[in-house]
């Protein structure tokens, strides 16, 4: 029967349902009170509805029960990070990686702790917290003047429709989860957080209108005009490495891209993490990463036993 419950719990988490997804998790609980798992995805939902002291708690008893399983430091790094208690977070995600060290959720959560608390020790005690790793990119009058600043984003604070996502972005960080689908909204990102990358060419993940028109082929044009390819170009080593690197790493970005589909967290930013360090020129991996942080609520919580 808590089998049966868990199953329920997993498959309602996997469509975003937390909450029905909580109340199956309880129900298995309740048959089955000894059972870290059951602990551990209850964490995951409760931070995913950004219930944090609820998560922290879950957490806590999953470590309590199974003390050397890495993934329950991993949902208690978590719950501290939503909390914003960093100096806690980092000591749950060291914790974890005690007992799995080449785990790469543990290794992103920790450091995200450190960033998130190097910035926090530099800001005022004034100034409001924010698990938002990039909310401090949209802040203040400095976000247009480096959009003015850069001739790739200049040109989009004439159209009304990008300035008003900026202005949304800019009130709630959290807000760019929902425009990460737009080349230009992804082009500012890289220049505010100063990413050199190339502009990507076919708008594979962006759902934006074509701008040029294709020319129709003329029936009558000769055969050797409409099958032309270009001539073969001598390449270095260098580039030869460097193509072979990108193409690796887009694979890595559609693996990603299928995890996240299925709602498996730890293994999208496992391959989004891989694909950074193989090519760090394509905003599309940061963003997309981003996007699995904020749909798992801000932090990172890995998927589930």
């Amino acid at each position: 029967m808590a089998d049966e419950a868990k199953a329920k719990g997993n498959a309602a988490f996997s469509s975003g349902d937390y909450t029905t997804a909580i109340k199956h998790f309880s129900d298995a609980i309740a048959l089955a009170p000894t059972n870290h798992v059951l602990y551990s995805n209850r964490s995951a939902a409760y931070a995913s509805l950004q219930k944090y002291d609820d998560a922290l708690n879950d957490a806590k008893k999953t470590v309590e029960l199974k003390p050397d399983w890495s993934k329950g430091y991993s949902r208690l790094g978590a719950a501290h990070l939503g909390l914003t208690q960093y100096k806690d977070a980092i000591v749950a995600y060291k914790k974890g990686l005690d007992f799995d060290p080449n785990n790469e959720a543990l290794k992103s959560g920790l450091a995200d702790a450190e960033s998130a608390a190097a910035a926090s020790s530099s800001r005022s005690r004034a100034a409001p917290q924010s698990p938002n790793p990039f909310a401090d990119s949209f802040a203040g009058p400095e976000m247009w003047a480096k959009l003015t600043a850069d001739p790739s984003t200049r040109p989009y604070l004439q159209q009304p429709d990008f300035v008003k996502m900026m202005q949304e972005i800019q009130k709630n960080p959290n807000n760019l989860n929902l425009y990460l689908k737009d080349q230009r909204v992804m082009q500012a990102l890289g220049a505010l957080l100063n990413v050199k990358f190339r502009a990507p060419n076919g708008g594979e993940d962006m759902d934006i209108p074509e701008t040029e028109e294709k020319k129709p082929t003329s029936a009558n044009a000769p055969v050797e005009e409409r099958s032309r390819e270009p001539e073969p170009m001598d390449v270095s080593e260098e580039e030869r490495e460097a193509k072979e690197k990108k193409a690796q790493a887009l694979k890595e970005k559609e693996l990603g891209n299928a995890a996240y589909k299925k709602k498996d967290f730890e293994t999208a930013i496992a391959h989004y993490t891989k694909a950074i360090e193989l090519y760090d020129e394509d905003i599309s991996f940061i963003t997309n990463r981003a996007a699995v942080y904020l749909e798992m609520g801000k932090v990172r919580n890995s998927s589930f036993a």
